[in-house]
């Protein structure tokens, strides 16, 4: 039996993903102290690798040499993203540290459309990240912003790793392994980083509850919102993340923003959902036959 769902419905599916992922990243937050920023990656990543080998059981045989590199690669871009999230998070509202990670896709997408007008967002983009020092650049950690400004990359890089791995693997087999290398990948930093509290069970229990909130949820319900809603308005859906990141910061960490860092949080969707309605013409075009 297929589950039909509506357009309004698929819409809902995307902001109740969005709020997991961030609920999941507020309640990561609150780890820190216990099991520190990279402690947290590997609890998130383990978890998210079993529960997705259980679900994929992904078959080991039959793919080439070129496809498990790209697995490996795909696998070392989700630990090298988390990490630098988690540790941006350390220093950083959350708000401002997915508003400036937003741009590592945002970048991509103003390049990918090879418009004119794609400018036009990229520099209100840079408005909004201005905008994000509040009046003062020096309100924000430099450390912090240099590890958000390195999750952004590696976000744009992840997109371009999950394409390759996507035509190579069938359904969520390639994901599955990806996030098995990732958790090997971030082993040794994650045992340094969090010490003896990996062997509390009731912070290991937290930690499951991040990869759930984190990965699994979010990446069920945006599964099942993209088989009713196009390509261009999901990605519009997801650039508000930074919105309901702040909203989440203020309501679960009580972090504040200033006024001046709220309007760059709104340039920078503003510029990210502008640049989706760029590429999608501009796909759009490309795709017309021509006279």
């Amino acid at each position: 039996m297929s589950l039909r769902v509506a357009p309004s419905s698929a819409v809902a599916l995307v902001v109740v993903g969005l709020a997991c992922q961030e609920v999941g990243a507020s309640l990561a937050v609150l780890l820190f102290p216990q099991v520190g920023p990279l402690g947290m990656v590997l609890l998130r990543l383990v978890f998210s690798a079993l529960i997705l080998l259980a679900i994929a059981r992904p078959s080991l045989r039959g793919h080439s040499a070129s496809a498990w590199r790209g697995v490996l690669w795909f696998g070392g871009v989700l630990a090298l993203m988390n990490g630098l999230f988690y540790l941006a998070l350390e220093r950083l509202p959350l708000g401002v540290t997915v508003t400036i990670e937003v741009l590592g896709p945002l970048v991509l997408s103003i390049v990918a459309s090879r418009r004119a007008s794609a400018w036009l967002w990229a520099l209100l983009a840079l408005a909004g990240v201005v905008a994000l020092g509040g009046g003062g650049w020096d309100r924000l950690d430099p450390l912090g912003v240099l590890f958000a400004l390195g999750a952004a990359a590696s976000w744009a890089f992840y997109i371009l790793a999950s394409a390759r791995v996507g035509r190579d693997f069938a359904k969520f087999d390639g994901l599955a392994l990806a996030m098995t290398a990732g958790a090997l990948v971030a082993l040794p930093f994650g045992i340094v980083d969090a010490g003896p509290a990996l062997l509390r069970w009731e912070l290991v229990a937290l930690g499951a509850a991040v990869a759930v909130l984190s990965s699994t949820i979010p990446y069920a319900l945006e599964l099942m919102a993209l088989r009713r809603l196009p390509a261009a308005a999901f990605a519009i859906l997801m650039s508000l993340a930074p919105a309901t990141a702040a909203v989440a910061g203020f309501v679960l960490l009580g972090q504040h923003l200033s006024w001046l860092e709220i309007v760059g949080i709104g340039l920078v969707i503003a510029a990210s959902i502008g640049a989706v309605r760029s590429s999608a013409r501009a796909a759009r075009e490309a795709a017309e036959p021509v006279a």
